[in-house]
């Protein structure tokens, strides 16, 4: 039994979990780690959670009425409805050759996944659900009507960024706040950013992917910031120097970097003590700062890989932002120094 009096995942399946978690996200699972044990579980099973749903959108051999199918029956897996053995063959079966082994492996194991779920306790189970349900259903809606020829606005793509990772800001407060009633005295004001932050890491991917999502068959960029521009995203193609492309470019970097700096405030709002917290949310915002910079001073790049942030640049933004963990002002200064020369807006 944990403290709350809900049922302790066993130890086999946090293993399982853990070697799962590795295996589709060595970054996030470091990240994952950072945070304190009493956390620690329910983030990277939320993650899991997160990564099936995922599984699901971007498997090529499933239409649109088959992933809303699997991702209705597994909305209802999720919250205690049905059991996840049957799911998990069912879309296993249906996986193909594009999914990588390693999201093979996480669907076959989705029982134990939604097993430690079960264990969380009820407010813990009840974000987990309501994260799962408005992401599943969000993308279904959004892969109706994906195209190449990109989304119709910035509230479409604000809509889009929600669905797929402002929803997980939310989730992470939610959890954060169970964890800590000091941080739940914090709430409205963490609540309110939480969004921003979830889309300022998502428009990194979606920046950075770019070329690879087009390869796919979709874009998720927004028509109308082009259009602006004079560049039709219809004749988008790798390595495009179009002034009107690098202009539109140019105002999506300016929206990316307005989230980033509001994920800033929202670290700087959790208490300076709960370094380990602060430290699992500094370290992805401050690899999407170097991104971002990369994607800004190179907007001719053709794909994701010329603008990857390398493997030392990752540890520097681990060691440094742990060292400066507790100091909000020096947090500040860093990310003024880290974002010197990216565009600003404070329309988003």
């Amino acid at each position: 039994m944990t403290a709350d009096g809900s049922a302790a995942p066993s130890a086999s399946d946090i293993a399982c979990q853990n070697e799962i978690l590795r295996g589709v996200a060595r970054t996030f699972a470091l990240t994952i780690a950072q945070l304190p044990e009493a956390l620690r579980d329910t983030v990277a099973n939320a993650y899991l959670l997160c990564r099936i749903a995922d599984t699901i959108e971007d498997e090529p051999a499933l239409s649109v009425a088959d992933k809303r199918a699997f991702s209705e029956h597994f909305i209802e897996v999720v919250a205690g409805e049905r059991d996840p053995a049957p799911f998990a063959r069912e879309l296993g079966a249906r996986l193909s050759a594009s999914t990588r082994a390693e999201e093979r492996n996480l669907v076959a194991n989705t029982p134990r996944v939604i097993g430690i779920t079960r264990c969380a306790a009820p407010a813990r189970q009840e974000a987990l659900v309501r994260c799962v349900e408005i992401m599943s259903r969000g993308m279904v809606e959004f892969q109706r009507d994906a195209g190449a020829d990109g989304l119709k606005d910035v509230a479409e793509m604000n809509r889009y960024c929600y669905h797929v990772a402002g929803v997980v800001g939310e989730t992470l407060t939610a959890l954060f706040c169970d964890y800590s009633d000091e941080i739940a005295t914090r709430r409205e004001d963490l609540f309110r950013l939480s969004v921003s932050f979830g889309q300022g890491l998502q428009m990194i991917n979606i920046l950075k992917d770019v070329w690879e999502d087009r390869g796919r068959g979709v874009c998720w960029l927004p028509r109308d910031v082009f259009e602006a521009a004079g560049f039709d995203l219809r004749l988008l193609s790798p390595g495009t120097s179009d002034p009107g492309f690098v202009e539109g470019l140019r105002q999506l970097v300016a929206i990316t970097h307005h989230h980033l700096a509001n994920a800033l405030r929202f670290i700087t709002i959790i208490p300076a003590h709960e370094t380990a917290i602060s430290r699992s949310c500094l370290w992805p915002l401050g690899i999407a700062v170097l991104t971002l910079r990369r994607i800004h001073r190179t907007p001719a790049f053709r794909s994701g890989g010329d603008v990857k942030v390398s493997r030392r640049s990752v540890w520097a933004v681990a060691a440094v932002t742990s060292v400066l963990a507790r100091s909000d002002r020096a947090l500040k200064l860093l990310f003024k120094l880290s974002s010197y020369g990216l565009p600003r807006t404070t329309a988003a």
